[in-house]
């Protein structure tokens, strides 16, 4: 089986980040993901990432660096999320893919209904001391 590269950005905004909702409609529709998307042949990942913003969100960012890597098994997919930590610039916030977004607080990431996928990540951020 092949593995789809996808790459995410965890985007800051002061001291929260970004998280977006998958519409209903869409695979893994209901959960909340860092936002990005698939890279493409003969892309580079930060490339893949600021299109995948840029056409999703109508969002500018700056990509810090390498976060996390994730090599995830979805039923019928493999997916190694590639997630990068980046300062936002600005955004229209135009939905496509998404519902609905939220700045979150680090220590409430994983009270949302993550895709497993993310949820490595999350629980990464997420300071341990604050885990209740």
């Amino acid at each position: 089986m092949d593995t789809v590269r996808v790459v995410c950005g965890i985007i800051f905004k002061e001291d929260k980040i970004l998280l977006c909702r998958r519409k209903a409609e869409k695979s893994l529709g209901g959960y909340w993901e860092f936002p990005g998307g698939k890279v493409e042949p003969n892309e580079s990942e930060s490339d893949a990432l600021i299109r995948e913003l840029k056409e999703e969100l109508a969002m500018q960012v700056e990509i810090d660096k390498h976060f996390k890597t994730i090599i995830h098994q979805y039923e019928n997919v493999q997916i190694e999320l590639i997630a990068y930590g980046c300062k936002f610039i600005q955004a229209d916030f135009v939905l496509i893919d998404h519902d609905e977004i939220q700045w979150v607080e680090k220590k409430k990431l994983l009270s949302f209904n993550l895709a497993l996928a993310d949820v490595p990540i999350a629980e990464a951020l997420v300071p341990m001391d604050s885990i209740s």
